[in-house]
């Protein structure tokens, strides 16, 4: 996390209050733009592939939706742009343990690039039968995004059917949310949207 950023006490503080919260300048603008080549890069020799939906044996891509390409990281072996983040995100994750007892003992996360009008529908993180994912996490990749660029993160609150909260993939934002408890979904844009979606798990 930058220096400046926001505090880990109020991170877990908003967490604990309305179970997410959004952290401005999460990462050194240097290390969001070498993050950001690198996704372009991937996405360019196609190793980014189509994400798909389901689990198991009924996975199988459906643009209509969700039209993302993604690549998985691997912790063991991470790259000298993932490195930073992984370092980043073990940070928080040991400082919420501290705070709120989540008993967040991993970190799984891929790169995700939406091209222009791709989308994924309303959808919740946590599986019926998997209670593994707690914490879900978007860190954005792009430089001088407009919210008239669209994309945005359309978070829908607990308790209410339509209210929600709409947050712009601007570079080095963070988004964090309780994955069990928010439904959301990707609206889409209007050029090609850049982040990494991570989720910070319990032990099974």
């Amino acid at each position: 996390m930058r220096a400046d950023s926001p505090s880990s006490k109020s991170i877990a503080d908003a967490i604990e209050q309305s179970g997410y919260a959004v952290v401005q300048s999460f990462l050194e603008s240097t290390s969001i733009a070498v993050l950001a080549q690198e996704c372009r890069n991937r996405d360019s020799t196609g190793t980014l592939r189509p994400a798909a939906v389901g689990r198991g044996e009924a996975r199988v891509a459906r643009k209509d939706i969700r039209g993302d390409r993604t690549q998985w990281f691997d912790e063991a072996e991470p790259t000298q742009a993932q490195s930073s983040y992984f370092t980043a995100m073990h940070s928080l994750r040991i400082q919420l343990n501290q705070s709120l007892m989540l008993g967040l003992d991993e970190l799984e996360a891929h790169y995700a690039l939406y091209a222009p009008g791709a989308r994924y529908a309303r959808h919740r993180d946590a599986f019926r039968d998997d209670d593994a994912r707690v914490l879900s996490s978007v860190l954005y990749l792009n430089a001088d995004w407009r919210d008239d660029d669209g994309g945005a993160l359309r978070l829908y609150l607990p308790g209410s059917v339509e209210k929600y909260l709409d947050i712009y993939p601007q570079a080095g934002t963070l988004v964090l949310f309780l994955s069990a408890d928010f439904e959301h979904e990707v609206l889409p844009a209007t050029r090609d949207r850049l982040s990494i979606a991570g989720w910070f798990r319990r032990r099974a």
